[in-house]
């Protein structure tokens, strides 16, 4: 028996993913962002009912704000349910804050929300800093991504791994 000790593995939960913003945006950066929930929308993230879906994010004075998020109601509430798309305040660090705003303002980057999951039991959002892609940069990326699996499909149907 080894008298070694071990960190434990931080968990973390996958609630709801933007796979439609890889497609539309090219990423440059991202964060993690702490959210500012009432209790039915934890209950309902957990769940599993949210959508990001024309999600995105805007910083208004010296504050990150996500907008567009949809958290269905909780389904055993009696009375004091939140409204599904409110607009939530993102907790960030001040000097990621300062360093978005710049981005933001003088390169016309936006922030896109990439995914919600639960981190230690903490609800977390990861922000993407983002470019958005004209439509022959939308087929260029679908080309390389055909390129790519067709010579995945080569390479198994030769038998070299």
């Amino acid at each position: 028996m080894s008298n070694t000790k071990t960190a434990p593995k931080e968990r973390s939960r996958l609630v709801c993913q933007n796979k439609k913003a890889y497609h539309d945006y090219e990423i440059l950066e991202t964060f993690e962002a702490g959210m500012v929930l009432l209790g039915t929308e934890v209950k309902s993230l957990r769940q599993g009912r949210a959508n990001l879906k024309d999600s995105y994010a805007r910083i208004r004075n010296d504050e990150v704000y996500l907008y567009g998020l949809h958290i269905s109601a909780y389904t055993h509430a009696a009375y004091d349910n939140h409204e599904p798309e409110r607009v939530r305040k993102l907790l960030l660090h001040g000097y990621e804050i300062q360093r978005l705003v710049g981005k933001v303002q003088e390169k016309g980057l936006a922030l896109i929300p990439l995914k919600i999951y639960f981190s230690k039991s903490r609800a977390k959002v990861e922000l993407g800093l983002a470019r958005g892609k004209k439509l022959y940069d939308k087929r260029e990326s679908l080309k390389r991504k055909e390129e790519t699996r067709e010579m995945e499909r080569l390479r198994k149907r030769s038998g070299t791994s």
